[in-house]
């Protein structure tokens, strides 16, 4: 998928400005679209659903309650123009797969192209543009 995330290499990753955690055991995250806009308008990412990162920043396999219906939610909210400016995702960026027996979504986010930029949420790219950096998801100013 990425050479960014291996299965392999599982116990060996930490969150950085390229890969982002997300317990999502309730549902979407609502911050997962702050990392989608993130990762759009740098250089890219990866985020796992159904992994917690632990206060040593190691990662634990938390599973899903239901990844079909996560799937289901997280098209609808990233083709709803009024939540994500932009889709640059398709089927082969997000896969289902099994870590520790437990079932984990891994959305490989591509860098946008620069005619589709900025990648903002909530309708506005005044507040709603973010960028990366190491592991956490910053707005951006209205001059960037």
């Amino acid at each position: 998928m990425s050479d960014l995330f291996e299965l392999s290499h599982f116990d060996e990753y930490r969150e950085d400005n390229r890969r982002e955690v997300k317990k999502a055991n309730g549902g979407l995250p609502t911050n997962l679209w702050e990392t989608y806009s993130a990762f759009a308008n740098c250089y890219g990412g990866v985020i796992i659903l159904g992994v917690k990162e632990n206060s040593d920043g190691t990662w634990k396999t938390t599973g899903l309650k239901d990844e079909s219906q996560l799937l289901k939610d997280f098209w609808n909210t990233i083709n709803n123009k009024e939540k994500v400016s932009f889709n640059i995702l398709n089927n082969e960026d997000i896969e289902i797969e099994k870590i520790a027996d437990k079932q984990v979504i891994i959305i490989n986010v591509p860098r946008a192209n620069r005619k589709n930029k900025p990648v903002y949420i909530n309708n506005n790219p005044i507040t709603g543009t973010y960028k990366r950096f190491h592991e956490g998801d910053f707005k951006c100013t209205e001059y960037e």
